[in-house]
């Protein structure tokens, strides 16, 4: 069983994956409007990944006897400056949860909740591999400059990403 405070946070934790599928879904709808439709599938694609990461929670929640509630989503930032600028948002943003799972973290050590920590454990990894991807994405468009040449084709590189896939340990919720 979760203790309250434990699943406050869990279910703070909730609403930040699901803004974050919000944000994602925003960033993809800017794409799409500049005619950038491999980002803007990329995007889609994450936000997809950050809908399985609050069930994953959600449902985490329910097995430990706990109580899911769900609080209002704050509305996403819906203007970028370019390409760029949306992923280093972007970057910033998996930055910012990343730090959430390691406050989570901690806390589920302060009130020996190990079931809770070793569960977390996926998160803390994931983190690690949201950052590099996006790190890198950022990295490239920097290489890409203003050449509209290499921007098509790392559209196109991006819109080649495959659909997130659940993970086995989720129950069926990823």
């Amino acid at each position: 069983m979760l203790k309250p405070k434990m699943q406050e946070a869990l279910n703070r934790q909730v609403n930040a994956e699901l803004y974050s599928a919000y944000l994602y879904l925003s960033m993809s709808a800017y794409f799409e409007s500049r005619g950038l439709q491999g980002m803007a599938h990329w995007m889609r694609m994450q936000f997809e990944e950050e809908q399985i990461h609050g069930l994953k929670i959600y449902d985490f929640v329910n097995e430990r006897s706990g109580r899911v509630i769900l609080a209002e989503i704050e509305a996403p930032e819906t203007e970028w400056d370019s390409a760029l600028d949306v992923f280093e948002n972007a970057y910033g943003h998996e930055q910012k949860v990343t730090g959430l799972i390691d406050d989570l973290v901690s806390l589920a050590y302060e009130e020996k909740d190990h079931a809770t920590a070793s569960f977390l454990q996926w998160f803390v990894d994931e983190q690690v591999e949201e950052e590099a991807n996006v790190s890198q994405i950022v990295d490239q468009l920097k290489m890409v400059g203003d050449s509209g040449a290499a921007l098509f084709l790392l559209d196109g590189q991006l819109g080649q990403r495959a659909a997130p896939t659940v993970a086995p340990d989720a129950g069926g919720a990823g």
